[in-house]
């Protein structure tokens, strides 16, 4: 192969998503005079674009869907390749792409992403949402649909129950609460309320170190019906917690084919068993129907014994690492989430090759305050830390691991409400080691804080608290807080005046 190489490149990057485009703007700003070379099997990428530094470690920034050609004419240095990856060869520093092209590289950097953990392959009833034509595709089912289901507790599913109109929505949840991945029952609870017509009226703020909430029975289920004539004025689209980027929704109608209500049904503590269509249904023994007994295109049975009939399925239970075709021949070292293992300086175990965003997992030592999620904020970050490391490495200039990774910190939106997540956030790796407090403002806010040791580990922020900043610098600095006590979360104090 490495007679039919068509050019060397000194880097080559895979994937035009946020986390390889983000590392070719970094590579190209470095070393100008490099050949940089760009593989991507769509022809357009997605670049960060209104990116705001909100703190030490906290930052905002939309994504939009370029033309590739609004990057190489900014990097002249850059060649875009329109093609997928059919094979790697790390002995001969080559890679084949699937129009038969081969190119050698210096450096490689594989930032190919995740893909849909699907409930089931080619059903053409289950749709996964990943990137912007699989978006388009739901936005055409849900013109026609009465009703859907939405399978997963991830940023995805939260953004997709909240925004579809004109649509009854089934949604299975393995967990007791939504949001599971990014907030604990409490936060959910507090957040429960918007998929309900009235508002609920704002209350005094409460303190309290402890809180308690009412979990569904295992299988149990909550129904919320929503007239979409009496929701809040002026609310925003939510952001995405996906490769989609940040408002992924905003240029499509989530609309379904009814007018006027919407409904939510929510299934607690449950998984898919089977999907049946309505011919298989009719050959199987009797199932217990949910809802009306009307005919559908296809039946899920979920493990509560339920089945609902639908017009699809949305499947949004997560991604996995997409390490395909980079495996076969080579000698990757594997995650146990199946990512490519990465070192602090982004490198894989294979020489000369790196790999960032979701397609890698971090396996170096962690900071006690940082932990990996797949989510478009982690994707820019590792982008730009691997461009950094693989031109620090040409230029024989050491490089220390970045500061964005000695805090988790993310900001997104749900439910309308701004989110804001530092630290071990939910207690991860805390076992009881830990104590909570809690403030919340029926409507308003929710602030949830971890303490261990007296010291602030975590935090969860919902709605404007402006509390972001500070608590940051109390992870941070590992102040004790223990003389504080419950007057931490106090809302007749200030208590940003305490720690200026």
């Amino acid at each position: 192969m490495a007679n039919r190489k068509e050019k060397t490149f000194r880097f080559i990057i895979v994937g035009g998503g946020i986390a390889g485009v983000t590392c070719v703007e970094q590579l190209s700003s470095q070393i100008p005079s490099a050949d940089v070379a760009l593989i991507t099997a769509s022809p357009h990428i997605k670049t960060v674009t209104n990116y705001r530094q909100v703190s030490k470690t906290l930052e905002e920034f939309d994504v939009e869907e370029q033309a590739s050609s609004v990057l190489e004419e900014k990097f002249p240095n850059l060649t875009v390749i329109h093609s997928a990856v059919k094979s790697l060869h790390t002995r001969s520093h080559s890679l084949e792409t699937t129009d038969g092209r081969v190119f050698g590289y210096e450096k490689l950097c594989i930032c190919g992403g995740g893909r849909p953990k699907l409930l089931t392959q080619e059903n053409p009833y289950v749709l996964g949402i990943r990137d912007t034509d699989s978006a388009q595709e739901l936005q055409k089912r849900l013109s026609k649909a009465k009703r859907i289901v939405v399978v997963g507790n991830g940023g995805i599913a939260l953004e997709l129950v909240y925004e579809v109109e004109g649509c009854e929505v089934i949604w299975a949840v393995k967990d007791k609460a939504i949001g599971n991945t990014f907030f604990d029952a409490g936060a959910a609870q507090f957040l429960i309320p918007s998929l309900e017509a009235d508002k609920p009226e704002k209350d005094t703020p409460c303190k309290r170190p402890r809180y308690t909430t009412e979990e569904p029975a295992p299988g149990g289920s909550h129904t919320f019906t929503a007239d979409r004539n009496a929701r809040r004025q002026g609310s925003s689209s939510t952001e995405a917690g996906s490769a989609l980027g940040p408002d992924w929704h905003e240029g499509i109608v989530l609309q379904g084919s009814e007018q006027g209500t919407r409904r939510v049904s929510l299934e607690y503590q449950c998984e898919v068993e089977k999907i049946f269509t309505s011919e298989e249904l009719l050959n199987s023994p009797p199932q217990t129907l949910g809802h009306e007994n009307e005919s559908w295109p296809v039946y899920i049975k979920l493990t509560n014994g339920k089945t609902f009939g639908c017009d699809f399925v949305v499947s949004a239970t997560g991604v996995v690492p997409n390490t395909e075709p980079f495996l076969h021949g080579n000698n990757f070292a594997l995650a146990d989430d199946g990512g490519l293992q990465v070192d602090d300086h982004m490198m894989t175990s294979e020489p000369d090759v790196y790999a960032a965003g979701d397609v890698c997992t971090a396996c170096w030592e962690h900071s006690p305050m940082w932990q990996q999620m797949r989510l478009w904020t982690q994707a820019r970050q590792m982008g730009w830390y691997a461009g950094r490391c693989m031109a620090a490495q040409v230029l024989s200039e050491p490089i220390e691991l970045d500061f964005c990774f000695e805090l988790f910190s993310h900001i997104t939106k749900f439910f309308n409400y701004k989110v804001v997540l530092l630290g071990k956030f939910n207690g991860q790796g805390l076992g009881s080691d830990h104590e909570l407090l809690v403030r919340c403002t029926k409507g308003l806010e929710y602030v949830k804080v971890v303490l261990s040791g007296g010291r602030m580990v975590g935090a969860v922020l919902i709605g404007e608290t402006d509390l972001e900043e500070t608590f940051e610098n109390l992870i941070l600095n590992e102040m004790d807080l223990t003389p504080y006590g419950e007057e931490l979360l106090n809302p007749n104090i200030d208590i940003e005046d305490y720690f200026d």
